[in-house]
């Protein structure tokens, strides 16, 4: 089983966070953020990740290392349970309608973290969470996990929208990524025979 936890206690939070890349997509989460809520369940539904994220942060102060725990945490939590990576995907991209909301995220669990982040939100806030926030989320994962991610708005309204698209791309595009080849098996998806570094 492809399984991880981590706990990681910080005068700033107190995180713990489990994966099972090979689950059905079941969630557990409570950040304190409702919104940052919604959206670490919507990974997990769509990417078919079992996750749990628990966390206590200081949230009297802003929602910033809150945000940036849970995906720095969540990030090393997938790092952790891909090990050697041996047979899986490696790549995954996905198109993701949202009613007028189109994204398109695309990843290489590559070893060598990477964030292109073409989006905008036009309103500070969704909920109680600062939009700006989001995108710092996905940078957090991507280097904490060792990705190379692109997440592309192609076009857009709904700034609830906007967010759910890319979170449910990147679900779908991991979901891939992590999925492993039969006809891999234990191969690395690498010539170099291995990923990172």
């Amino acid at each position: 089983m492809r399984n991880a936890r981590i706990t990681r206690t910080t005068h700033e939070t107190d995180i713990a966070v489990a994966v099972n890349l090979d689950g059905s997509g079941a969630y557990d989460v409570a950040t304190g953020i409702g919104f940052l809520d919604h959206m670490i369940e919507q990974f997990a539904r769509h990417s078919l990740i079992d996750v749990t994220c628990h966390i206590k942060g200081d949230l009297h102060v802003d929602q910033h290392h809150t945000t940036e725990d849970s995906a720095i945490a969540i990030g090393q939590a997938i790092h952790q349970a891909l090990g050697d990576k041996a047979g899986i995907g490696r790549y995954g991209s996905a198109y993701s309608p949202m009613d007028e909301t189109l994204a398109r995220v695309a990843l290489d669990i590559s070893g060598r973290p990477f964030l292109v982040w073409n989006a905008a939100f036009t309103q500070p806030r969704l909920g109680e969470m600062d939009t700006e926030l989001i995108e710092h989320w996905f940078h957090s994962v991507a280097q904490a996990a060792g990705i190379t991610l692109h997440i592309e708005l192609l076009y857009g309204a709904n700034n609830h929208h906007i967010a759910e698209g890319i979170f449910k791309g990147f679900a779908r595009a991991m979901r891939q990524a992590v999925t492993l080849d039969p006809r891999k098996g234990t191969a690395i998806p690498s010539t170099k025979g291995m990923l990172g570094g």
